[in-house]
């Protein structure tokens, strides 16, 4: 009778052991699964901002060369004799 409930004991502890290291493995992998989703949505955002950027100083680059072309185009009106 004493082996069976030393048995029964023993069995208890391993599983009462065993379960909070899962849970405890199971939080760390969540852990990490959202660390790797907050990297990856910081990725994803530093992309769009510099791609936004990228437009904008391409936009700013044909203002510029629109305006010097028109510049030129009237210092050659001015100075052509008609």
């Amino acid at each position: 009778m004493k082996r069976i409930s030393v048995f029964t004991l023993l069995l208890a502890l391993t599983v009462a052991w065993s379960v909070p290291a899962r849970a405890q493995r199971t939080v760390v992998e969540e852990d990490a699964r959202q660390s790797q989703k907050a990297a990856n949505k910081a990725a994803k955002k530093q992309q769009k901002m510099s791609k936004k950027a990228a437009k904008q100083q391409k936009k700013a680059m044909k203002e510029y060369d629109k305006k010097q072309r028109k510049l030129i185009e009237n210092a050659n009106q001015k100075s052509s004799p008609r």
